[in-house]
């Protein structure tokens, strides 16, 4: 009957609050609101509470719900936004790409043209000849590049500009 086991847990063992006047619905009705509120404070909610504070906890929820799916649209956009962003840099690094490499073949055009017109201002065909040995107008893909360092290129240089032969022409006698 008025076993202490039947009792909430939280109200085992502890004091209870209550009011110790019961007051009529018209009386508490007539209250002033502060009034009321504070006798209420310390009254058993009624049914209508409870079914109002299921409402309210299922309203809660939707709201959840709904705030954690506008979070993941957001994401959603935001990853998007990042694929855009990735894609248009992508497509800028792309130009600046294709302006260097029309950069490089306007210079190396315009250089072949000014080799070109250098080896036909030479004096003499054998100048010419050696200017275009030692300078080609049009680079050469396949050679390995220049193997020479600076003191044999002089004398290779100064073997090409002797035109007697002096340099290389020796009398062992």
């Amino acid at each position: 009957m008025g076993d202490k086991n039947d009792e909430p847990a939280e109200s085992r063992g502890k004091f209870r609050y209550q009011n110790r006047k019961k007051l009529t619905a018209k009386e508490l009705n007539q209250m002033d609101p502060t009034l009321r509120s504070k006798y209420l404070a310390y009254e058993d909610p009624p049914k209508q509470s409870s079914e109002a504070m299921e409402m309210s906890h299922k309203r809660i929820q939707e709201q959840k719900k709904v705030e954690s799916i506008k979070s993941k649209q957001a994401a959603h956009v935001d990853l998007e936004k990042e694929k855009h962003s990735q894609l248009i840099g992508q497509l800028k690094a792309a130009e600046a790409r294709n302006r260097l490499r029309v950069m490089r073949l306007r210079y190396q055009s315009n250089r072949a043209q000014e080799v070109k017109h250098l080896i036909s201002c030479q004096p003499t065909a054998i100048k010419a000849v050696r200017l275009q040995a030692m300078v080609p107008p049009v680079p050469d893909r396949n050679s390995p590049g220049d193997a020479l360092d600076k003191l044999q290129r002089s004398r290779v240089e100064t073997v090409l500009e002797d035109e007697r032969g002096l340099t290389i022409n020796r009398d062992l006698s």
